[in-house]
């Protein structure tokens, strides 16, 4: 029987390494145990020299989706330590070397999640999983852990729970998991501070009241995981003019959201590089060709190319239910803040 400590550096805290760690050392009939500290993840590992190379072999072909490892160590011990079985050990506070994982766009099984009726998550503006969801933005200290997050304000509720400590579910481990019952809400405030309440534009709630905004040409104020951004109906002019003269950019233009790659495809060319990252994690805003006439129209300046257009998608659970308002929406970036689950309406 051999052990061995095995410390793995690179984006490998808040993607799901350790619980995808311990289902490989479970399935390799390893004992030991997996932890966060401030380096990354460590390992300590009971088993035969075989065992302990197929999970080396495994972990580094079967790493999660979000994570990266750039380098992998190995020490033996020569005594064996006194493991009984393989579980994830609490974190270790230390020297922060690790990297600090990036939000993540929202993947298709929440997404599916949020458009269905009969689940939990049903229109749950702050919907995630392991594979998705805020990581950077929410962040307080290494190692990443919920206590060390802006989630720690919120306890979970006994179905959250149930996931989160459940091996074969997908929400094993994942630190802001939350729904309806135990997470924070979204609320509909108007900017100078008069009474509204959603139920005088939704018989839903207060993302849906947003949607109704949208389609009457109002302007909102998306407050969402990291930052705020400005939204309207790109195929209104007269909101698109009403954004232009409350941000006074007349001329540079906005850039532009839409539900989903379909429909960014109805107004733009395409190539496989760009739809590769129109559809990545980083859900970043990419600069496109456009198919004149097609675009809303978009003023010019000797500075941007008039057959350009800047594109994204929902990269959050608060936008993919505003697709229903909206073809595209205008999405003008403003300083970030501090995260706080609001949708203020101007």
């Amino acid at each position: 029987m051999t052990t061995e400590e095995i410390r793995i550096r690179g984006t490998v805290q808040g993607v799901g390494f350790r619980p995808t760690v311990y289902r490989l050392a479970k399935a390799c009939g390893l004992r030991g145990d997996v932890c966060n500290d401030g380096e990354g993840v460590l390992i300590r590992a009971s088993g035969t020299d075989e065992s302990i190379e197929e999970f080396i072999k495994r972990l580094q072909q079967e790493c999660p989706p979000l994570a990266r490892i750039n380098q992998l160590t190995r020490k033996r011990y020569e005594k064996e330590f006194l493991f009984h079985d393989f579980v994830i050990s609490h974190s270790i506070s230390s020297a922060v070397k690790t990297e600090i994982t990036p939000d993540a766009a929202t993947c298709p099984r929440c997404q599916a999640e949020i458009f269905d009726f009969y689940s939990r998550w049903y229109r749950y503006p702050f919907t995630n999983c392991t594979y998705c969801g805020p990581r950077l933005s929410i962040i307080r200290a290494i190692p990443y852990d919920r206590t060390h997050t802006s989630m720690a304000a919120f306890t979970m509720c006994a179905e959250c729970m149930k996931e989160y400590n459940d091996v074969e579910n997908r929400r094993f481990h994942a630190q802001p998991i939350a729904c309806h019952v135990c997470g924070p809400k979204a609320t509909l405030e108007r900017a100078d501070g008069k009474p509204i309440t959603a139920s005088m534009f939704s018989m839903l709630d207060d993302v849906d009241a947003v949607c109704t905004l949208l389609q009457r040409g109002e302007i909102v104020a998306i407050k969402g995981i990291g930052g705020i951004h400005l939204a309207c109906d790109a195929t209104n002019e007269t909101a698109v003019q009403k954004l232009r003269q409350r941000k006074q950019r007349y001329h540079k233009p906005f850039a532009l959201m839409a539900r989903d790659l379909e429909i960014i495809e109805k107004y733009c060319i395409v190539n496989d590089k760009e739809r590769e990252l129109l559809q990545s994690s980083a859900a970043p805003i990419v600069l496109l060709q456009k198919k004149e006439p097609n675009t809303p129209h978009t003023p010019h300046t000797p500075h941007t190319p008039p057959l350009r257009e800047a594109a994204t998608r929902p990269h959050t659970p608060h936008t993919p239910p505003l697709r229903e308002a909206a073809t595209r929406l205008h999405t003008p970036h403003t300083p970030p803040t501090s995260p706080s689950p609001h949708l203020p309406t101007s």
